[in-house]
C-alpha cells in the first residue's frame, strides 16, 4: 500500500507560484519597479504619458499571464491537457520502456483498500480530505495562514499495485501503484458531507470517524470530500511499459516528464514525476452528492 496522504498538502500550499521558476519572480520584480519608475519620471518630466501607459499594459499582461499559469499549476491543466493529446497505446504493439497511456478495467491485486468514510471495499485508491471553514476567531491550520477561507485540516489518500485490462486489445497488466511508487493522482473528489452555520451539531457517524483520528468532534464548520476507484472501474495509467516473458507492468517513469510548452493555452512547460492516475471524464471516480449533516434528533 503506497501512502499518499501528504500530497494534497504539498500540493496546493498557497504560497506556491509553480511553474513560475523563483529566478524569473526575482527578475521580473526589479524591472517592474526600475519601469514605472522611469515612466513617472518621464511622465512628470516630459508630459508624456505613452511609456506609462505602455508599461501599465505589459505589466497587466505578464501578470496576468503568471496568475493563469498559476492557477492551471494548482487544477493540474497542463497535465491534463498534456494527456489528451496523448493518444491510447495498443499493449499488443508497445515496446519494452516504451511510455503508454492505458485506459481499462480496474481490478485488485493482492491488496486491496477500503474508503475511510464511506467504507467502500474493494478499491485500487481512496482520498478522504477533511476541511473546516477558518472564520475571524479560528486558529490557523498546520502551513496554512489566513482567515475566511476552507483550510485541508486532515488527508487520507493511498493507492495499491492493481491489474488493468486494455480495452483496446483486451491484454492484462499489473500497475506497480504501491510500495513507495510516486503516483499523481487525478482523481476529483466529491462532498460527501457539508455543516452549515446553521446546523453545526456533527451526526454520530462523523463525530465517531473524527475522533478514531483523533480529531476534535466539536461542532463547527467541516466539510469531508472523498473520491475512491472501485474493482470494475475505467481507470487512465499513463507509465512506462516493462515486458518480463509474457507478464506486463506498468511502472514510474525513470525520469521526469515535461507537457512542453502549451502555446495554444498559453501554458508553461510542466514536469511530471511519477505514474499518473486518472479516470475518463465520462466515468467519474464517486458519484455522490453533499449531504448537509442538521442537528441529532
Amino acid at each position: 500500500m503506497n501512502d499518499l496522504s501528504n500530497a494534497p498538502l504539498r500540493d496546493r500550499h498557497c504560497c506556491s507560484f509553480k511553474p513560475i521558476p523563483a529566478p524569473v519572480l526575482c527578475v521580473l520584480v526589479p524591472l517592474f519597479f526600475i519601469g514605472l519608475s522611469v515612466s513617472i519620471f518621464i511622465l512628470v518630466i516630459v508630459h508624456n504619458a505613452f511609456f506609462f501607459v505602455f508599461v501599465t499594459l505589459l505589466s497587466a499582461l505578464v501578470l496576468a499571464f503568471l496568475v493563469w499559469n498559476t492557477l492551471n499549476w494548482r487544477r493540474n491543466g497542463a497535465i491534463l491537457l498534456f494527456l489528451d493529446s496523448f493518444p491510447d497505446s495498443d499493449l499488443r504493439i508497445a515496446r519494452d520502456g516504451q511510455l503508454v497511456k492505458i485506459t481499462g478495467f480496474a481490478s485488485c491485486g493482492t491488496l486491496s483498500l477500503e474508503s475511510s468514510y464511506e467504507k467502500v471495499p474493494r478499491c485500487i485508491y481512496t482520498s478522504t480530505l477533511l476541511y473546516e471553514y477558518k472564520g475571524f476567531d479560528s486558529k490557523p491550520a498546520v502551513g496554512n495562514g489566513g482567515c475566511f477561507h476552507w483550510s485541508l485540516e486532515y488527508s487520507e489518500r493511498f493507492s495499491t499495485d492493481f491489474y488493468i485490462t486494455d480495452m483496446k486489445s483486451g491484454i492484462r497488466a499489473m500497475v506497480k501503484a504501491g510500495d513507495d511508487s510516486k503516483v499523481i493522482p487525478l482523481i476529483f473528489e466529491s462532498k460527501l458531507v457539508c455543516t452549515t452555520s446553521k446546523h453545526r451539531v456533527l451526526s454520530p457517524h462523523l463525530r465517531k470517524w473524527l475522533g478514531d483520528r483523533n480529531l476534535s468532534a466539536e461542532a463547527r464548520l467541516l466539510r469531508i470530500e472523498e473520491g475512491y476507484i472501485k474493482e470494475g472501474g475505467i481507470v487512465t495509467v499513463t507509465g512506462v511499459l516493462h515486458r518480463n516473458n509474457e507478464v506486463l507492468m506498468i511502472v514510474q517513469p525513470p525520469e521526469l516528464i515535461s507537457t512542453g510548452c502549451l502555446w495554444r493555452k498559453l501554458l508553461l512547460p510542466v514536469d511530471v514525476d511519477g505514474l499518473i492516475l486518472g479516470v475518463p471524464e465520462t466515468t467519474p471516480a464517486v458519484t455522490n452528492t453533499c449531504s448537509v449533516q442538521g442537528p441529532e434528533q
